[in-house]
C-alpha cells in the first residue's frame, strides 16, 4: 500500500495503520516533543554539536517502539519526508485532541490494541 501512495493523504492512513498499538504512539510523541525542543534549543544558543540530537531522539524513539510494541518496520523507510510530516501531524492532532476521527478513518480504532481514548 505505502509503495503505491501517490500522495501524503494516501499515505496518512497508512502510516496510521502502522502506528496502531497505543504505545507506539506514545513513545512517537515523547520523540517527537524531546527532539523539536532539543532542536529549538541547540538553535536558540547555538549549541551546533546539540543539531546531532535532533534524529538521534525523534528516530530512537520511533524505531524502538516498531521494534518492540508494534514490531513493524518503520514507515521512515518507505517515505522519509511524509513520515516525518505525518509524526509532526499526529502529535499535533493528539495534543490538541483531535487524533480520534483519524484514527477512525484508517480503520485503527478496529485494532485490538489500540485505544479509543485518543
Amino acid at each position: 500500500m505505502a509503495e503505491r501512495s501517490a500522495s501524503f493523504e494516501e499515505f496518512w492512513p497508512f502510516y496510521l495503520r502502522e502506528h496502531a498499538e497505543p504505545g507506539t504512539r506514545t513513545m512517537h510523541y515523547a520523540g517527537t516533543v524531546l527532539s523539536t525542543s532539543v532542536l529549538i534549543a541547540a538553535l536558540a544558543t547555538q549549541t551546533w554539536w546539540a543539531l546531532l540530537l535532533y534524529p538521534l531522539l525523534g528516530y530512537g524513539f520511533a524505531w524502538v517502539s516498531h521494534a518492540f510494541i508494534e514490531r513493524n518496520k518503520p514507515a521512515t523507510f518507505i517515505h522519509p519526508l511524509w513520515s516525518l510530516m505525518s509524526d509532526y501531524r499526529m502529535t499535533f492532532l493528539a495534543f490538541t485532541g483531535r487524533l480520534k476521527p483519524h484514527l477512525e478513518r484508517a480503520g485503527v480504532l478496529d485494532h485490538p490494541h489500540a485505544s479509543a481514548a485518543e
